[in-house]
C-alpha cells in the first residue's frame, strides 16, 4: 500500500507523538509499503526551529526509507500566546497542503489531532485525490483546552473547535483512539461506533527495556551512585503541574538519599528552577533532554518515575510516557485524576501507585514508603514490564494499523467501483 501520514511532529523531534509517528511510518516500511510524512519543520519541545533547518519554506528528505515531506511553521518561541498558536497551527495548514500534493496518490491518510486545524487540508486533499482518512486522536482539543483553563467555556474559540472536530470525524472513514476512554465523548460528538477503534499507543520493547543501575552512566555523570533517584522526564506545560513534584521533594529533604530529578525543556526548567528556590527544595536536579538514543539508559536510572497530572484535565487524557516507563521496567507514581484514564492504565498494569493529584503531601508520603520497601519497587517494576510487553508491543500496534489500512483502502475501493459495476 501507499501510506501517507499526516502529522504535525516527526523525527527528529524526541517526545510526544513524534517518536510514535516515526516509528510507525517506519515500521511500515519494513513491512514493504511506501510511506511518506508530511510534518512540519522540527521545533518541539524547545519550540524553536532546529538549526540545521531554519530559513527553509520547504524540504523534502528520506530517513530509513521514509519520504519526509517538511513545510513552513510560524514558530515564534518558547512562550506562546494564543495568537501564536493560532498563527502557528495556521500556517501549517496551509504550507503543508501544498506539499501533500508533491507526491504520489496515497491509498489511505493517517492523520494526528492535535493539532485541531491540520484536519482542514486533510479533508481537502482527501477529497480532492478521492483518499479515505483514518483520524488518530490523541485528545479532544475542545475540551482539554476549557480544562486547564486556556479559553473560556462556550466561548467562540471552543465553538470553532467543536465544528472542527466535527468536520474531521466526519471526513475521516475511521477514528482511531488511544483508549476506550474517549469513545463516550466521541458519541457525544455524533461518531457512530462502528466508526471507532481503540488502539493503544505503544513502545518498542526491544528499545526501551530493563536496564541495571548499576554502572549507569546517566547516575555516574550526575553523581547519583547510591541515592533513591525519582524521575520526571518529559513534556512540562499546563497539564502537567511539576510544581507539585518541587513541592514534595522539599518534604523529603530529610532524607539525603532521595534525589528528585526532572528532565525537560530549558525554558520550562528555567521557571522551576524558581520554585526549588522558593520552597528551598534543594535535592531536586534540573537537567535538560538529551538524545533520543539515551533514553533507555536515563529511565534506567531511575528507581521510580513519575506520571504527574493536575486535577482539571480531561478524564481521557493518556499520557504516552506510561507505556514506556513500564516498558523500562520501572515502578510508577502517578500524581493523576483518580477517575481517569491515566489512573485507570497505572492500576490495570500493576507497574505503579496512584496519589490524588496537585497533593504533595500525598506524593511525599508514597515517595518515601517506596523508599523504604525496595522489594515492593522491584515487584511493580517486573509487572510493570510485563504487563507493558502483553500489551503495549510495538508490533501488535503495528499488526492493528496495518490491517485497519488495509480494510479501509478495500472498502473505498469497492464503494467507488460499485457504481461501474451497476452500470
Amino acid at each position: 500500500m501507499r501510506i501517507l501520514i499526516y502529522s504535525y511532529n516527526y523525527y527528529p523531534e524526541p517526545i510526544g507523538i513524534a517518536p510514535l509517528m516515526t516509528e510507525l511510518a517506519q515500521g511500515l516500511v519494513k513491512r514493504g509499503h511506501q510511506v511518506r510524512v508530511v510534518t512540519g519543520m522540527p521545533n518541539y519541545p524547545q519550540r524553536r526551529i532546529y538549526p540545521q533547518y531554519e530559513g527553509k519554506f520547504y524540504l523534502t528528505e528520506e530517513h530509513n526509507g521514509v519520504t519526509i515531506q517538511r513545510s513552513y511553521l510560524r514558530v515564534n518561541g518558547p512562550h506562546p500566546t494564543l495568537l501564536d498558536r493560532l498563527l502557528l497551527d495556521g500556517s501549517f495548514v496551509v504550507s503543508s497542503a501544498v506539499q501533500a500534493f508533491r507526491g504520489w496518490r496515497p491509498d489511505v491518510i493517517f492523520s494526528t489531532m492535535p493539532p485541531l486545524p491540520i484536519c482542514v487540508p486533510v479533508a481537502f486533499y482527501g477529497w480532492i485525490r478521492a483518499c479515505p482518512i483514518v483520524l488518530n486522536v490523541q485528545d479532544i482539543v475542545s475540551e482539554a483546552a476549557v480544562r486547564v483553563g486556556l479559553v473560556k467555556k462556550n466561548g467562540l474559540l471552543v465553538r470553532i473547535a467543536d465544528a472542527l472536530e466535527k468536520l474531521a470525524y466526519c471526513t475521516a472513514s475511521q477514528v482511531s483512539v488511544i483508549d476506550s476512554g474517549f469513545i463516550k465523548k466521541l458519541h457525544s460528538q455524533g461518531v457512530p461506533p462502528e466508526k471507532i477503534v481503540c488502539v493503544p499507543n505503544w513502545v518498542d520493547v526491544n528499545f526501551i527495556r530493563p536496564l541495571p543501575k548499576e554502572s549507569n552512566s546517566f547516575r555516574e555523570t550526575h553523581k547519583l551512585q547510591g541515592k533513591f533517584v525519582v524521575l520526571y522526564a518529559g513534556n512540562i506545560a499546563l497539564t502537567q503541574g511539576l510544581q507539585t513534584v518541587v513541592q514534595a521533594a522539599a518534604r523529603l529533604k530529610h532524607i539525603p538519599e532521595i534525589a528528585f530529578v526532572i528532565v525537560g525543556e530549558s525554558t520550562a526548567l528555567a521557571r522551576l528552577q524558581e520554585d526549588c528556590e522558593t520552597y528551598k527544595a534543594n535535592n531536586v536536579m534540573l537537567l535538560p533532554f538529551e538524545p533520543r538514543e539515551k533514553l533507555p539508559e536515563l529511565l534506567a536510572a531511575a528507581d521510580v518515575s513519575l506520571v504527574v497530572q493536575k486535577r482539571r484535565v480531561t478524564n481521557f487524557n493518556m499520557p504516552s510516557k506510561i507505556q514506556v516507563i513500564l516498558a523500562s521496567g520501572r515502578a510508577i507514581l502517578a500524581s493523576v485524576p483518580e477517575t481517569g484514564t491515566a489512573q485507570k492504565a497505572v492500576q490495570q498494569s500493576g507497574g505503579g501507585v496512584v496519589v490524588a493529584p496537585e497533593d504533595s503531601q500525598a506524593l511525599a508520603d508514597a515517595v518515601e514508603d517506596l523508599y523504604l520497601h525496595p522489594a515492593k519497587v522491584d515487584a511493580l517494576g517486573e509487572q510493570g514490564r510485563n504487563y507493558a510487553v502483553e500489551n503495549y508491543g510495538f508490533e501488535e500496534a503495528l499488526n492493528h494499523y496495518e490491517a485497519l489500512f488495509a480494510a479501509v483502502a478495500a472498502s473505498h475501493a469497492e464503494k467507488i467501483l460499485a457504481p461501474i459495476k451497476i452500470r
